[in-house]
């Protein structure tokens, strides 16, 4: 068993908690189990702590309370926002805690893949063979990876989109829901890919890229 804290009392970090759940209840071996201690976040709603106590979990405190009391060693990412992730994790990695990934027992995940900690893979979700997922790569629902993709570090890939073969997707970069990267393209760091946009050309870093076929201010 691995005590875990889920950072992220918002909505991203709620769905996180289903994903553990759900893995949890087919873990076979007990080490495996990921027993989560409790939630941090620096601003939480009252709303959402309401949520998360609804289904008996507790907001323990923010960050600094995490650094300075070790409710777990290991934490999980459960922000939606590829930039706020890059922050926090940098944050926690440099003072000595480990990421921890999940992988929703729903979702498909194919042959020859590299996942590295703290990826979230959610129900639903596809990811064909040969894929490379870094360090903190979220798959949302029923999202499609394709064959000899890499998504590099703090990418968010949101709910439908399809990423199709042979694509690069640089770090922080956020794909929007139900957008589509065709095959063999290039998406630079830090882009934003609008919901339902079709990526047709590679995009350079920093670009926000909207419509079809997407298009981008020069």
């Amino acid at each position: 068993m691995t005590d875990v804290v889920v950072v992220g009392a918002g909505g991203f970090g709620r769905e996180t908690l289903d994903v553990i759940e759900a893995h949890n209840r087919v873990c076979i071996r007990p080490e495996d189990h990921l027993n989560v201690m409790g939630i941090i976040d620096d601003n939480p709603s009252t709303i959402n702590i309401d949520r998360l106590r609804s289904r008996h979990y507790e907001v323990l405190g923010g960050l600094d309370f995490l650094i300075a009391n070790r409710p777990a060693e290991a934490y999980v990412l459960g922000i939606g926002s590829p930039r706020v992730k890059k922050q926090i994790a940098e944050r926690l990695d440099r003072e000595g805690l480990h990421a921890q990934g999940v992988i929703h027992p729903q979702a498909v995940v194919g042959s020859d893949n590299i996942v590295e900690p703290g990826v979230i893979v959610c129900s639903g979700a596809q990811i064909s063979t040969n894929v490379q997922l870094d360090r903190h790569v979220h798959v949302n629902p029923n999202a499609t990876i394709g064959h000899d993709t890499h998504l590099a570090e703090f990418t968010s890939i949101n709910p439908g989109a399809i990423v199709s073969g042979e694509v690069y997707v640089g770090p922080t970069t956020l794909v929007g829901a139900g957008a589509v990267i065709l095959q063999g393209l290039f998406v630079g760091t830090g882009c934003t890919i609008g919901a339902n946009a079709c990526v047709t050309k590679d995009v350079p870093s920093g670009k926000t890229a909207v419509g079809i076929p997407a298009r981008w201010a020069t």
